[in-house]
């Protein structure tokens, strides 16, 4: 791996590590050589026993002090290098989480000579030193940024190495061979043949398949990681606020009688059942001359086509007509969309009449369900029915997912690059050009694992890292 120059490696660092604001306890982190010898300078065991000579994954009691004055009774834990999250001398202190002691507790580290560590700091250092590869340090912001059981499974599979195995293979593989024809250059004249090339087509063939399941699970990938994007549309009044209000469980959306309340979209994720729905709220479908409230209603088209699901809220008390004339404008975008159709306001029709709305737009290929928005009825089928449209299959430990952007782009171009490697070998291209695209392909790879890396690529990576991680 190319160690990544850091303008201050040797600086020792820290950090709160605990969210923002008061707690029962807060954790400080310092890593950098050093760190250790600093901390005792401000700490003050009961039995005088020095940090510096305590054994590494041990945990001390003891007072910190500000000069004389005690800030706090706090828990130490020690790791000496290489053995730490960063794979540097590091300190952990345990405080209480008051917002004073926090921030007093900042100020005397600094003081004392740390300084305070940059956005994804600690996890840059475990890159620079080898503790993990660029692909797992991404996924430790993942793991952190998790909202689901899917999605936190994913993140632990890549951060415990298992797309960086994937990866290495498919370097590994490619090396041979590309060394081996690099040699054939050096013989050229002598017109010898190192690498064969039937086995070199078909081990192409397998990398190909490989890169190609990678960069197709990225569509799965981003569901997982950004939620499912379910939109509710209808028309104005139908109760498309009320259920959004209801599914999140808090009063995000305005309800209200007058029509044409709702006129931007409105989101927000929840989970259900270990699966992230990006619920939208958009504004209702219908005739008008206001032009805020017409923009509000392109945008609401734009959500359709962005959505996997679709959920459409029908108001019962609508009459026939008026319904199938909104179908109209409707039924059309929602060709490929897994579409529900919520017929709401069920507690204010008899069951004769609810038998006859249910033969309304049976040409529309779409899961049927009858609620009550306002008496919260029948919200368990629909969550029933969001988790099945969802289709997210059963994950396992060994499951490689791509979820992040970065990825799938070096894919994509490593898939170029060895597809061109193919096309060469049916039109028997000449060696160097072979050479010249398994190196790329193995260059794109490389920039997914981090081998292949810059100070600015790294930097754009690690800012959008949280402080104290």
């Amino acid at each position: 791996m190319i160690k990544i120059s850091n303008q201050i490696t040797n600086d020792i660092i820290c950090a709160i590590s605990t969210a923002p604001g008061m707690g029962a306890i807060a954790i400080v982190r310092l890593s950098g050589h050093g760190s250790i010898a600093l901390v005792d300078q401000l700490f003050e065991s009961p039995n005088n026993k020095k940090l510096i000579n305590q054994q590494p994954y041990t945990v001390h009691f003891g007072k910190l002090m500000d000069n004389k004055t005690v800030l706090d009774e706090v828990l130490i834990t020690v790791f000496h290098a290489p053995h730490s999250f960063t794979g540097e001398e590091s300190i952990e202190i345990a405080c209480h989480g008051s917002v004073y002691i926090q921030q007093k507790l900042m100020e005397i580290l600094i003081h004392a000579g740390a300084r305070m560590a940059e956005a994804g700091e600690f996890t840059r250092r475990a890159f620079t030193n080898g503790k993990f590869d660029l692909s797992q340090a991404e996924a430790v912001a993942d793991l952190i940024a998790s909202t689901s059981a899917t999605s936190h499974k994913v993140s632990l599979n890549q951060m415990r190495g298992g797309f960086t195995t994937k990866i290495a293979q498919l370097r590994d593989t490619l090396l041979q061979f590309a060394s081996l024809i690099e040699l054939e250059l050096d013989f050229s004249e002598e017109d010898v043949e190192f690498a064969n090339r039937d086995k070199l087509y078909e081990l192409t063939s397998q990398v190909q398949t490989e890169i190609e399941r990678l960069a197709k699970s990225f569509s799965l990938g981003n569901v997982i990681k950004n939620g499912i994007p379910v939109a509710i549309i209808g028309e104005t009044n139908a109760g498309k606020s009320t259920l959004l209000n209801l599914l999140l469980d808090e009063e995000k959306a305005i309800v209200s009688d007058i029509h044409g309340t709702t006129r931007d979209v409105i989101e927000d994720v929840i989970n259900i059942q270990g699966i992230s729905f990006r619920f939208i709220d958009t504004a209702g479908i219908r005739h008008t001359v206001d032009a805020i409230e017409m923009m509000g209603i392109e945008r609401t088209y734009q959500k359709i086509e962005q959505a996997s699901i679709v959920i459409w809220v029908i108001d019962l008390t609508t009459a026939d007509a008026k319904i199938k004339e909104l179908a109209e404008l409707i039924a059309p975008k929602l060709k490929d969309k897994h579409t529900l159709l919520l017929f709401n306001k069920a507690d204010l029709l008899s069951q004769e009449e609810l038998q006859s709305k249910n033969k309304l737009l049976n040409e529309l290929a779409a899961d049927r369900l009858f609620i009550s928005a306002k008496k919260q009825d029948n919200v368990d089928a629909l969550q029933s029915l969001l988790v099945k449209a969802a289709h997210i299959p059963s994950i396992g430990e060994a499951d490689v997912i791509v979820t992040n952007m970065r990825h799938y782009q070096a894919l994509v171009k490593a898939l170029e690059a060895i597809v061109r490697v193919r096309e060469g070998l049916d039109i028997g291209i000449s060696h160097d050009f072979l050479a010249q695209d398994i190196r790329e392909c193995m260059f794109h790879l490389g920039e997914i694992s981090g081998h292949i890396s810059t100070d600015e690529i790294l930097g754009n990576i690690f800012s959008k890292f949280c402080i104290g991680k």
